[in-house]
């Protein structure tokens, strides 16, 4: 089962136990530095229960057909949907094209 955490309330952001090293790729800079300053920002601030979250995991390793892939917390489940929507519409934006690449022969 491939867990995907959303934010939970632990010390993982803060400044004791996470370092960032300082971006140096150019194309990339802006968008680092802003996301380490919106982590930096939610530390303490989590909205995920560390506790409940371990709760969730023995339930679901002891289901018979546990997840494949399980997304952990309510922004995880968000970050799901919005990454299923954006493949599903890139999958549609070309589809007659995609689907005309068969061999002839087949």
């Amino acid at each position: 089962m491939l867990v995907e955490p959303g934010f939970f309330r632990t010390e993982l952001l803060s400044n004791e136990s996470t370092t960032y090293a300082q971006p140096t790729v150019e194309g990339y800079a802006e968008r680092t530095k802003e996301t380490v300053t919106a982590w930096k920002s939610m530390d303490g601030k989590q909205g995920g229960d560390p506790t409940k979250l371990a709760a969730a995991l023995v339930t679901l390793v002891a289901l018979k057909d546990p997840p494949v892939r399980f997304a952990a917390g309510a922004d995880a489940v968000k970050a799901f949907e919005s990454k299923a929507h954006t493949l599903l519409a890139q999958a549609q934006a070309h589809r007659e094209l995609s689907e005309s690449l068969a061999r002839d022969d087949v």
